[in-house]
């Protein structure tokens, strides 16, 4: 795990420990704004998402699908409406995305109630104060890191409210970097990157399985989390 802090992210706890909680792990959700991108927003751009990041989304998938041969779960939770959000739930085949949440603890209970799951059972991926309800209640917590919030980063650290910090920001491919090392703790990254590079067997079989998801789409209006139809990018 030295390359790892070599590039600035710190273990909070180790990553024996972390190897332990990521056997549990079926579901990764990921906040949006400040972890798939820097965080800026206009009316006039939607928020971005970087492919080396989705890349490692769909290798960390199936790198997990390799050891259990089940599907782990993907969301996306943002507190605002997002169309990239929801354009890349549907390509990559993630399970859910939940917009116009503000209480993502709420988020994480329904996405737990609805794929017949615990929070123990859910990794985080967040960057900000309103992300920290979810994070308390998750087994698995990874912190973007932000260099503009290092008061924040303590007081997750102080709170025991992260497992690690990132070494790279939101939008330098933070995410890519928490998904080759969780591959790297099971010792299976090399055998992963083989599998894909030749599209084994084993790759298209998890390939054929993933592409049959469709994303379901929920929206919190009056508190309430309700179903929506997908809508129309």
């Amino acid at each position: 795990m030295e390359i790892f802090r070599n590039i600035g992210a710190e273990f909070i706890i180790s990553p024996q420990e972390l190897a332990t909680k990521l056997n549990f792990i079926k579901a990764f959700v990921f906040d949006w704004d400040g972890v798939w991108n820097n965080g800026i927003k206009s009316p006039e751009t939607s928020s971005p998402y970087a492919e080396p990041d989705s890349m490692g989304t769909n290798l960390l998938r199936y790198e997990c699908w390799s050891r259990s041969q089940e599907m782990p779960i993907m969301a996306i939770i943002t507190g605002a409406d997002n169309p990239t959000a929801i354009q890349l739930a549907e390509r990559e085949h993630f399970q859910a995305v939940y917009s116009r949440t503000r209480d993502k603890k709420q988020a994480i209970q329904h996405l737990c109630e609805h794929f017949n799951i615990h929070p123990i059972q859910v990794a985080c991926v967040f960057d900000d104060v309103n992300d920290l309800a979810m994070a308390k209640i998750c087994g698995l917590r990874f912190q973007v890191r932000r260099k503009a919030s290092p008061l924040l980063m303590y007081y997750t650290k102080r709170n025991q409210l992260c497992d690690y910090i990132t070494g790279n920001e939101g939008g330098t491919y933070a995410i890519r970097e928490i998904c080759e090392m969780l591959m790297e703790l099971n010792d299976n990254y090399d055998q992963v990157i083989e599998d894909r590079v030749e599209f084994s067997a084993a790759y298209q079989k998890y390939f054929a399985e993933r592409k049959a998801i469709r994303p379901s789409y929920f929206i919190t209006v009056n508190q309430s989390i309700q179903a929506q139809e997908i809508p129309e990018i």
